[in-house]
């Protein structure tokens, strides 16, 4: 089997009404979306978030990646990884090339597996046919006060999720309080409650502050109470905090996250396949980290992640969105997107591949 083309082109999903975290407003999604395809007849898809960059994502994989593929075996994926890695290592170890080959990864895999004609978690292990997912949300709009806030968790109960997760940190550490009582008061004492800080506290002294200020609300983990690259100050926090610090959604490779380990800075990994490398490079991490008994609770991207979680045997949860929270739009390019059952539970594709693909009308109207 050969690589024959590699196609890689951006789309913009407009947001109904802004969206704001801790530190950024948005009002669209950008994707880059990458497709392989062979002399056999089979197509894989893969993609990425773009924060703005998505055209500039598929720009590395079209001019710097098509020309090294081209040709060779698409179920190869070490071998490609390492030419797509090794062979840009001064421009790519991270950001957005490392996204790039992220979405070129993740497509060497949809056809691989398709061409085995397996699922793509039974091809990888297939620990479990089905993994249990958190109820994400708890962002900032104008009209949005407290009870709204209490409506959205009650809606995440409603759905049968017992994990949920809210932001933190755009407002004043007494208003943050404030909203953090708010949700537990509306989920009660037997509910998980996960925060996110998105980075915003600029040093240990705030971050602590803030996250000591939380902890009589009991919760499970704070996902990046400092920005990630300072993972020094972000070991200080996790060792000040009666509960643990979670981090990895903007991380790259396995050594990133094994110094991440190894300095203390996180007790819960949240790589993200479409960031960190793609399906290869994940692998090596979540495995890594089950060397050391850390939980893989993977950031966005449920419908890929799923699968992946499904995989390996340190999974905790997968983070879900609702799609008419307006917050996560990708959905709307899924032909048949997953989603929990009554119980919060994600049952696994079972098709061959990934089980993720993509709507072609769709993606023709929100191509850029």
């Amino acid at each position: 089997m050969q690589i024959t083309e590699v196609e890689s082109f951006p789309i913009q999903i407009p947001l109904e009404t802004p969206v704001s975290f801790s530190n950024r407003t948005l009002t669209y999604r950008d994707h880059a979306i990458t497709y392989v395809r062979t002399d056999e007849g089979h197509e894989g898809v893969g993609y990425s978030l773009g924060y703005d960059g998505a055209g500039l994502i598929a720009d590395a994989v079209n001019d710097l990646l098509e020309p090294l593929l081209v040709g060779e075996d698409p179920r190869d994926t070490e071998r490609l990884w390492h030419e797509m890695y090794d062979g840009n290592v001064q421009i790519g170890r991270h950001g957005l090339f490392l996204r790039a080959i992220s979405t070129v990864d993740i497509a060497l895999w949809d056809v691989k597996a398709k061409a085995a004609g397996e699922p793509l978690y039974k091809l990888l292990g297939g620990h479990a046919d089905a993994v249990p997912s958190y109820g994400s949300g708890g962002y900032y709009r104008d009209e949005k006060g407290h009870e709204g806030l209490r409506a959205e968790m009650r809606r995440y109960l409603d759905k049968g999720h017992d994990v949920v997760k809210m932001k933190v940190g755009r407002k004043s550490v007494q208003e943050e309080e404030a909203r953090v009582a708010a949700v537990r008061d509306e989920i009660g004492d037997d509910v998980t409650l996960l925060l996110d800080g998105n980075g915003v506290y600029p040093n240990t002294t705030e971050a602590v502050r803030a996250c000591r200020a939380f902890e009589p609300y009991d919760p499970y983990f704070i996902e990046e109470p400092v920005m990630i690259d300072r993972v020094d100050t972000m070991a200080e926090v996790n060792d000040a905090l009666s509960y643990p610090v979670a981090t990895g959604e903007l991380e790259g490779t396995r050594h990133q996250f094994a110094n991440l380990v190894d300095s203390g800075a996180a007790t819960i990994l949240q790589p993200d396949v479409t960031v960190c490398g793609g399906i290869t490079e994940w692998l090596k991490i979540a495995h890594y980290a089950s060397a050391y008994d850390v939980p893989i609770a993977p950031h966005y991207n449920w419908n890929i992640h799923a699968s992946l979680l499904g995989a390996i045997e340190n999974g905790l949860w997968i983070e879900y969105f609702y799609r008419d929270m307006d917050v996560k739009v990708f959905d709307d390019v899924v032909e048949e997107p997953l989603a929990p059952d009554d119980d919060g539970m994600i049952p696994l594709p079972d098709q061959p591949g990934h089980g993720v693909p993509l709507d072609k009308d769709a993606l023709a109207e929100y191509r850029l």
